[in-house]
């Protein structure tokens, strides 16, 4: 017997202009500058500068009414095998992938990880010359991402080819373990659940910096990377449950702890003596005129960019040529070249505008849905706002919103803002009224700060006083926004 079956298969994949789209958009305005630069300098077809747009559009106008004329060429007629996308484009652009979490950009003094690593060997106070020998050999070992990814075996071999030394591994091994002490944590890692497990023991070992709510969650975290990382690869979140013997809330906290930690612990590195200035650049300036909200884009992010003159006269003789005749092996080649120039041109030109209107709406939405506050400042005015409600008014996906809010500023009369400050999330108060979680931090804050200082209040005090002021929340949610607003617990407040 035969037996047929039939599946459909649905498959989304993103085009060249929607990776370009989706890369420019988290480009900040500082940058964009560069970004163009460096896309002219590889792309002759791209250039940048003032056109008579109107010449322009009338020409390839009447390149349409005329039937395409010699002011263009039909590369479809030349190359119909590529004419729905040009491969070659396509083919450096494939591999793009978005990260939702913005990576962290940390000055140093020293100039490199190793530098960083060697200098912190020096204030170690190791017995021995050699120990100090070894460690700089493991240090010239580690990559560039954290990971001591060679066997101490191998680093043993180098030492006695190179120094004529002969090493154990052990010893090796005793001063790794001195290594994977140091900032950051997690370097030294062998392995992505060492470099974890070495992240949490380091926080650990601060306890004076944590409340018991992240003592007790890090020290589940800790026995999950430790005894059941396996588990946790897979997410098998109901096991990991019943052998810890934990509620989900506590395996959610565990959970989330794990997850801001670094799995990259050699991207960053921090010198205490080095200050970081980092240069903001708003993307959109709001201004109240008369009770009347106005806003306005940095003009730096329309860039006026066009095909190269010298590209559009070499598409007119290929053109004539073909008209003329059959066009030579050569020929072709050059045409093929132009081609795939021009369409790179094209859809970087493309992305850039639809940068600019995608930029120019999620503003505007922004600006429209938070009018009171732009309007006085006050955040009491913020509305609960999520991405969501941003990308369905203009008609966007949710991640591409969210790349605006990440990475875009707005000056305004009262401060320069990441837009990202404008979302959040909503409470209920006890009259059943929307209240911002933004808001509800100011009236923690604004509780601390009128405290005793000489006996500062507790979580559970705070938590009283807030439902006080009609705002119910846990203890443990009390703690949470303590902490992302950078409070320390109780005892760290108290002053003499």
């Amino acid at each position: 017997m035969i037996s047929q079956s039939l599946s459909q298969k649905f498959s989304q994949k993103m085009s060249p202009r929607q990776i370009q789209l989706m890369k420019l958009l988290q480009v900040p305005t500082f940058e964009l500058e560069q970004r163009i630069k460096e896309e002219i300098e590889s792309n002759p077809a791209l250039e940048e500068g003032n056109t008579d747009s109107n010449n322009e559009e009338n020409e390839y106008k009447e390149a349409d009414d005329h039937e395409k004329d010699d002011n263009s060429v039909d590369f479809e007629d030349y190359f119909p095998e590529y004419g729905e996308e040009d491969q070659t484009y396509r083919s450096a652009s494939d591999g793009y992938q978005q990260e939702d979490k913005p990576t962290r950009q940390i000055a140093s003094n020293d100039s490199n990880l190793q530098d960083y690593l060697e200098r912190q060997l020096n204030l170690v106070d190791l017995p021995t010359d050699l120990d100090r020998i070894i460690g700089k050999q493991i240090i010239g070992s580690i990559d560039e991402d954290g990971y001591l990814r060679r066997e101490p075996i191998s680093i043993t071999d180098d030492l006695l080819f190179s120094m004529n030394l002969q090493i154990e591994e052990q010893q090796v091994l005793k001063i790794l373990a001195i290594i994977q002490q140091f900032d950051p944590k997690g370097i030294g890692a062998r392995n992505l659940q060492e470099a974890l497990l070495l992240q949490v023991q380091g926080k650990l070992k601060e306890p004076e910096k944590l409340d018991e709510f992240r003592i007790k969650d890090l020290k589940i975290a800790e026995i999950i990377l430790r005894d059941y990382f396996n588990e946790f690869a897979k997410k098998h979140f109901s096991k990991l449950a019943q052998n810890l013997n934990v509620d989900e809330e506590d395996l959610k906290s565990a959970y989330d702890e794990i997850l801001k930690l670094n799995p990259k612990p050699g991207g960053g590195y921090v010198d205490n003596d080095a200050l970081v200035v980092q240069y903001i650049e708003p993307d959109f300036t709001i201004t109240n005129r008369d009770g009347e909200l106005e806003m306005t884009v940095n003009s730096r992010n329309s860039p006026d960019l066009h095909i190269s003159e010298g590209y559009k006269n070499m598409v007119r003789n290929l053109k004539r040529k073909r008209q003329s005749g059959k066009l030579s092996k050569e020929e072709r080649e050059t045409a093929m070249f132009v081609k795939q120039k021009i369409e790179a041109a094209q859809t970087f030109i493309d992305s850039i505008l639809k940068r600019q209107s995608t930029l120019y709406n999620t503003m505007h939405a922004i600006m429209m849905m938070q009018y009171d506050y732009f309007l006085t400042g006050d955040t009491r005015y913020l509305k609960p706002m999520i991405l969501k409600d941003i990308a369905e008014k203009i008609e966007v996906d949710i991640s591409t919103v969210s790349r605006v809010a990440n990475s875009k500023y707005v000056q305004t009369e009262f401060g320069t803002k990441l837009l990202k400050e404008f979302f959040s999330d909503k409470v209920q108060n006890n009259d059943g009224d929307d209240v911002t979680t933004v808001e509800v931090k100011k009236m923690l804050s604004n509780i601390i700060d009128e405290e005793d200082k000489t006996n500062p209040l507790s979580d559970e005090a705070l938590m009283e006083l807030l439902d006080k002021n009609g705002i119910s929340l846990s203890r443990r949610t009390i703690s949470k926004y303590r902490e992302k607003m950078n409070i320390p617990v109780a005892r760290l407040r108290r002053e003499m």
